[in-house]
């Protein structure tokens, strides 16, 4: 395997032809089938993209356990954001982290999601990207834990 250094990312080699560099440089124009599918600017793509987002909620609360499982989770803990009497500021720092952790959980879920596309057969390198997801959803999940413990221990302490 070609390793990827700094000088031949600038400079094209000689080894490419100029029909591979125009093959590549019109996968990613701004006309390719992607460009197309998402529409071109303006209202049309903002709806378009709101319609993929909803897409990708549904499919991960109808494939994904764990993604429920944070959702239900973060939803208790808005209630609770709501009702408890905490500063603006705690509120909003605890809304963040609920954010996080929901986001982490959905770039978790697509990973996997490519992981098990490319191939299901157990690959060293697999195992890695699906447990270094799985570690930024641990990790985000302590952050959350962290700062209830926190906020919750100077209510009433």
């Amino acid at each position: 395997m070609k390793q990827i250094t700094h000088t031949n990312l600038i400079e094209p080699s000689a080894e490419h032809s100029s029909i591979n560099q125009t093959t590549h440089d019109n996968a990613l124009a701004a006309d390719s089938f992607a460009g197309h599918a998402k529409g071109k600017a303006g209202i049309l793509r903002i709806i378009k993209a709101t319609g993929y987002s909803i897409d990708g909620f549904k499919a991960a609360y109808k494939f994904e356990a764990a993604f429920r499982q944070v959702l239900w989770l973060n939803l208790v803990l808005l209630a609770a954001v709501i009702v408890l009497p905490f500063a603006l500021g705690i509120k909003m720092m605890l809304v963040v982290a609920s954010f996080l952790s929901l986001i982490v959980e959905l770039l978790n879920t697509g990973l996997e999601a490519c992981v098990d596309h490319t191939s299901t057969a157990k690959h060293p390198l697999a195992k890695i990207a699906k447990d270094v997801g799985s570690a930024a959803q641990f990790l985000s999940l302590c952050l959350l834990m962290v700062l209830w413990v926190m906020t919750l221990s100077a209510l009433f302490y």
